[in-house]
């Protein structure tokens, strides 16, 4: 989960994100769907994962992979 920041509020129920481009979803949500921002204690604080650079772009290393369906021919993750 990160934190986006709201580019403008469209209705009572949905709200507009600054998101970044790389990221191809629907710019508006259901704010039923967001949480509001808690800032960890630093017993709390979760060491974030290794970044490596791949074609000039940021991913994550993951050490294995938890769950895997198949959707419309297509896996997902």
């Amino acid at each position: 989960m990160r934190l986006y920041k709201i580019k403008k509020i469209i209705s009572e129920n949905g709200v507009e994100l600054k998101l970044p481009m790389s990221m191809k979803i629907h710019l508006v949500v259901n704010v039923s769907r967001m949480k509001m921002y808690q800032k960890q204690i630093e017993e709390q604080k979760k060491i974030p994962s290794s970044l490596v650079k791949i074609n000039g772009e940021k991913e994550y290393k993951f050490e294995k992979i938890l769950n895997k369906r198949d959707v419309g021919g297509k896996p997902k993750y």
